[in-house]
């Protein structure tokens, strides 16, 4: 099962990554008075096959992963699976052939059995001997995740090795398919015995989803530390040995009680869901099991399969609907990312809404909280305000009637129905401003863009990731006026972020954008008081000098292209017209194929020039971010803030990074436990085998002051008629602003390998 050398190299792995463990093992902080579990005290995460949102399922490296990354009393769930010769593997199912190379060691292997009574072909476990998976080696089975890690040769392991291995806190045995293997003549019966007898294993819990296995073990555990957990599946499924199906058990927890002292249910049968992914009311079964002694495991958490809009693609906002909420706790939860609910359970967990600021990270919205709601509409600024926010932002645009509007875009495709309007032939195409062509906002009146219906944006939709359907229509645009206004009165606002793009192009045109804004601030009394600051942000840096000096607002430089350094002349430059500059998370942790690769050093020099650094754009979707933070927005932000050092997020979700600031975890010193430290660009890189690696990418090019400087901005030009509303508006004089580079898109999934890796 793999070569020996890999064997006494991942031997020597654990022992060192288990004396890390036991190192930070005294950092969990989760004995608390106020959880609502059946015990009084914290909720358990089992990590199913250890950290198999990751690495392959039941892996050496999936467990140790689990280990390095989880709450110190993380338990090790172990899927068991009987060989020809009735020794016990963990292993996630039936079939071999979705997660090992199998069918490439055995081909034409394969044969088909009944299972539950369905004809199932593919390679059985019950056909090959323990020997005869010696050179079998494990792989991702879930195709949405990387498969970069299927080069490291990780063995199939059985219970026994994988317990002396890794002498886990906890250790939890599945028992999935008893009836099939007893048609065959193996026993799980005789297995879990013999295992449980066996002095140098401890067996915490056993779960199974057939009563008859249940029973035919019950009397042996009585008097054991080793609990029974009876497994429901689909509510509509049968359960084999009672002919009933498992919403008709789930009815009578009293007979449950006779041979279990715990459930295993479905996530979905405590928190339901309706027909459009929407969170229904919460059941009585976490409740009703309680009340008859019954602990409650909840299953099928995955960080990068999404259950329900209602999260917001935060899965520890999923977490804490779980663990934390007025009426129970589950006892536990089953999970392919653990290190998530480990940081929900000991870190978010009972924050309350007071709770107080542990860091200094400033959180800027962008276009509002646009991940819930149409960007800068009503119903997004009220949302960002909610959540938290610090700085509320306004891009903006102006209108053919010269009114100054909040719009994420020059162009209303990108966030209006104007393409299905009555508007559809004011298409235009405009190299100055963008490629391809557009219907932008200079071609119609507010009261035109005013009729128009707002959609909100969906990043992620290339993944079949759509934002919050229900509401993707909802709002109104604001003025530049109502805007402030409605800033002016929210009293938790820290300040307000302007941005001007476009200005060159807008002031050949005939429109003042930057006089609108400075007359729109002026109106609203931004000129004349203190409480919110304004921080007036472009991409050029002409806008930028011409009101340096003017007036008292802050001046923020915004790179509108990934860069691997800056140029000590170039931030000096920069120094000349701002106090703040925005970058791309890419020019802080470069990424190839969504594996970090590295850190630059843009923020440790702009920060040593007395600049800030503000970072964009933090999105909760996993498809966004690279696969070193494990699809969990949490660990992305807490590695840009803790990790790199960066002043300030720039999200589309505010709630989750106003959420991080407050985390127990922080400010611990030392005893920051390991789900709260940043991850470790390159780490994740350097365990992929080199035919697995991705081609190498140039790295991003330095900002030089080429990029920085321009020439003053033109005058305003008298304003000309609008063009024709059909055809190809004429390019006029090109702007000496900088040109724009689309920023990449983070491919897929999945988060990381911490410093499990560092010892390599």
């Amino acid at each position: 099962m793999g070569s020996l050398r890999d064997i006494f190299v991942a031997i020597f792995v654990v022992q060192a990554l288990l004396a890390s463990v036991a190192m930070v093992s005294a950092q969990g902080s989760t004995n608390r008075s106020l959880w609502q579990t059946l015990s009084g005290k914290a909720p358990f995460v089992i990590a199913r096959g250890g950290f198999s949102g990751i690495f392959s399922d039941s892996s050496f490296g999936a467990y140790s992963l689990a280990l390095l990354t989880s709450l110190p009393d993380v338990i090790l769930w172990c899927d068991v699976q009987l060989t020809k010769d009735a020794a016990g593997i963990c292993f996630p199912d039936l079939k071999l052939d979705n997660n090992s190379n199998i069918a490439d060691v055995y081909n034409n292997k394969q044969k088909a059995y009944l299972v539950n009574g369905v004809s199932t072909k593919g390679w059985f476990s019950i056909d090959y001997t323990l020997k005869d998976l010696r050179n079998v080696i494990l792989s991702q089975g879930v195709y949405s995740r990387t498969n970069k890690f299927d080069g490291n040769n990780y063995p199939i392991m059985t219970v026994q090795d994988t317990y002396t291995q890794f002498k886990p806190p906890g250790f939890w045995l599945n028992i999935q398919h008893d009836a099939f293997y007893a048609q065959h003549n193996l026993s799980m019966r005789n297995f879990v015995l013999s295992v449980t007898r066996n002095v140098n294993v401890t067996i915490d819990y056993i779960s199974s989803p057939e009563v008859a296995f249940m029973q035919s073990i019950a009397a042996r555990f009585q008097r054991s530390a080793t609990k029974l957990i009876f497994r429901f599946l689909g509510q509509n499924d049968v359960e084999p040995s009672t002919n009933q199906t498992y919403d008709f058990l789930l009815k009578n927890l009293t007979f449950i009680k006779t041979f279990a002292s715990g459930i295993i249910v479905p996530k979905s049968y405590i928190w339901p869901v309706d027909g459009n992914l929407y969170l229904l009311p919460y059941t009585s079964v976490v409740l009703d099991a309680h009340k008859e002694g019954l602990e409650v495991f909840a299953s099928e958490f995955y960080n990068d399969v999404p259950f329900s809009f209602s999260y917001s693609y935060d899965p520890v906002a999923e977490y804490l609907q779980f663990v934390d909420n007025v009426n129970f706790s589950v006892d536990g939860v089953i999970s392919d990312f653990p290190i998530t609910p480990s940081a929900a359970i000991d870190c978010f967990a009972h924050l309350g809404k007071n709770a107080s600021k542990k860091v200094d990270l400033l959180v800027i919205s962008k276009n509002g909280a646009s991940g819930d709601f149409p960007g800068c509409t009503n119903m997004a600024y009220l949302k960002a305000i909610e959540d938290g926010v610090d700085v509320l932002d306004c891009p903006v645009q102006m209108t053919n009637d010269g009114t100054p509007i909040c719009l994420g875009s020059i162009n209303l495709i990108d966030s209006t129905n104007v393409a299905q309007s009555s508007f559809s032939n004011l298409t235009t195409t405009i190299p100055e401003i963008m490629q391809g062509s557009g219907i932008f906002t200079f071609n119609l009146s507010w009261s035109d863009i005013q009729s128009l219906t707002p959609v909100i944006s969906s990043p992620q939709s290339d993944y079949k990731l759509f934002r919050n359907p229900r509401f993707k229509n909802a709002g109104k645009f604001l003025t530049l006026s109502e805007f402030l206004a409605m800033a002016k009165n929210a009293s938790s606002l820290h300040g307000v972020l302007i941005s001007i793009e476009n200005a060159p192009y807008l002031a050949e045109q005939g429109f003042g954008i930057i006089d609108a804004v400075l007359d729109a601030l002026s109106k609203a009394g931004y000129d004349k008081q203190t409480a919110q600051t304004v921080m007036i942000q472009s991409s050029n840096s002409s806008v930028l000098m011409k009101l340096k000096g003017k007036i008292n607002y802050k001046l923020v430089y915004k790179v509108d292209e990934d860069i691997g350094g800056a140029q000590s002349a170039t931030i000096d430059d920069i120094k000349r017209f701002a106090s703040a500059v925005v970058i791309s998370k890419d020019s802080v942790f470069p990424e190839n194929v969504a594996f970090l690769t590295g850190v630059t050093d843009v923020v440790p020099r702009l920060k040593a020039a007395n600049i800030s650094v503000y970072v964009q754009t933090f999105s909760n979707e996993f498809t966004s971010q690279a696969w070193d933070f494990f699809s969990d927005a949490t660990v992305e932000i807490n590695s840009f803030y803790v990790g790199a050092g960066i002043d300030g997020v720039i999200t589309d979700f505010p709630k989750t990074s106003d959420r991080y600031r407050r985390n127990q975890c922080l400010n611990r010193g030392n005893k920051i436990p390991s789900y709260m430290t940043p991850v470790q660009p390159g780490n994740l890189l350097q365990l992929i085998t080199p035919a697995y690696l991705p081609p190498a990418e140039a790295p991003n090019p330095y900002l030089t002051e080429a990029d920085v400087v321009e020439p003053p901005l033109p005058p305003v030009a008298q304003k000309t008629p609008t063009s024709s509303p059909s055809g190809t508006a004429a390019a006029p004089t090109s702007p000496n602003g900088q040109p724009k580079v689309t920023a990449c898109v983070i491919l897929p999934l999945v988060a990381v390998l911490l410093a499990i890796y560092l010892l390599f």
